[in-house]
């Protein structure tokens, strides 16, 4: 078949940056290396199980044949558990016909990008963030990518968007952050809402509305006295204009079980179930029984999540304290303090340093660098659109066993010490 015979969007599409950088890190663990992977945006089950009342509820549903097709937009019982989990937890009002259930967050967020993007309609979102650029090319949208800097926690701020916004269709924000594990503020927050709105308010009759997209599938796993925010809570009338991605995939360690949700405007949801029903990716019968009776157990999940997240900051805390103490030592990293999210921001500065054989002269030379020498694996800000010069990268936590973080730490400083 001749490559002239695909479609331009089939010609055009890159793949997952970080799925090609795990493809070079599987080879090098199959070829007998220990390396420190902290690439991957997932749990070790292992190391981070599902909840036991959860994972008991759904081997239960495949027990009592729970194996037919679901409905389009979820089973009633699971909506119902979604909206009340979330007005216990958020404070946010959605009855069963403003939720959407599906296959975990990417069908949510590929149909509402469908659901409301045309041709060359602008979408504005941040960079670095996870996978925005793919969806914007996937729909054929326009490209409007706002570089975030350490000094705004790597978030946009309304400052930033309002040069573009005038055209825009779709802002996207998600908050705690993939891959920056930071968080948008109140005030940050409520100044971009306020732009929304104002903007909407000045729009023609029969014009396209401005939407926000609100990724808040990290949501629970928060640290340290810092607090989610969401657009409802902060601007009520932000409800018209939102739809939330949210599920189980983070909150649960559940990734593989996918079960996600998006809360909207009724008439959102309906055109984006549509969709769905066409593309097929709804959460299976029986997960989805499981997640509906246990959203609802308060006390399994409040046990469930303090463990949880206890583990999670403390290797977070620990790998930031270590480097930061290699930088009081001199070396050229940096990090910062982890907020949310399974993630720490993490500074490798070291182009232009000397090899033993030769010069690191660019950041794809660094991260090399670091794989081969410490055996550390990290997932550099360039895969998430973030420019191929930029020295920050995710470091991700979900699959790290506690005992090999100062072996690892260890390795890294004898890396840094035979840099010239």
């Amino acid at each position: 078949m001749s490559h002239s015979s695909l479609s331009h969007l089939a010609e055009t599409l890159s793949g997952s940056e970080i799925v090609k950088l795990g493809n070079a890190i599987s080879e090098r663990i199959r070829n007998g290396e220990k390396i420190y992977n902290y690439t991957i945006g997932d749990f070790d089950p292992a190391v981070f199980p599902i909840p036991r009342e959860l994972e008991e509820a759904i081997v239960e549903a495949y027990r009592q044949r729970q194996t037919s097709y679901p409905p389009a937009d979820g089973i009633q019982e699971l909506r119902s558990a979604v909206s009340a989990f979330i007005a216990q937890r958020e404070g946010l009002t959605y009855g069963a016909n403003e939720i959407l259930i599906a296959s975990g967050g990417r069908p949510l967020i590929y149909t509402f990008f469908k659901t409301i993007v045309d041709k060359g309609d602008k979408v504005i979102y941040p960079v670095p963030s996870w996978n925005n650029n793919h969806y914007v090319h996937l729909t054929d949208g326009q490209h409007c990518a706002i570089e975030c800097t350490r000094e705004n926690n790597f978030m946009p701020t309304a400052a930033d968007i309002l040069p573009h916004i005038k055209d825009a269709t779709l802002i996207c924000l998600c908050t705690p952050q993939n891959p920056t594990g930071t968080t948008l503020s109140e005030p940050a927050l409520a100044e971009i809402c306020d732009m929304i709105l104002a903007e909407n308010k000045n729009r023609p009759a029969g014009r396209k509305k401005l939407y926000l997209m609100y990724d808040q599938m990290y949501w629970t796993l928060t640290y340290d006295g810092t607090h989610h925010h969401n657009p409802i809570s902060v601007r009520p009338d932000m409800k018209a204009y939102t739809v939330f991605i949210d599920g189980i995939s983070k909150s649960f360690a559940a990734t593989g079980v996918r079960v996600g949700w998006a809360l909207g405007p009724a008439e959102v949801i309906a055109k984006m179930k549509s969709l769905l029903s066409h593309v097929g990716a709804w959460a299976p019968m029986a997960e989805q029984r499981a997640v509906a009776s246990y959203l609802p157990q308060t006390d399994a999940i409040n046990t469930y999540l303090a463990h949880f997240k206890q583990e999670l900051h403390e290797r977070l805390q620990r790998i930031y304290n270590g480097l930061i103490a290699l930088k009081e030592k001199g070396y050229p990293v940096d990090a910062v303090a982890p907020e949310a999210a399974i993630y720490l921001t993490v500074r490798f500065d070291l182009v232009g340093k000397k090899t033993g054989t030769g010069v690191l002269s660019t950041q794809a030379d660094v991260t090399s660098y670091i794989l081969g020498e410490a055996k550390l694996a990290v997932v550099p800000f360039s895969a998430f659109g973030g420019g191929s010069k930029s020295p920050w990268y995710r470091l991700s936590v979900g699959t790290c066993l506690k005992e090999e973080i100062g072996e690892m730490l260890g390795k890294l400083e004898s890396a840094l010490s035979r840099l010239g």
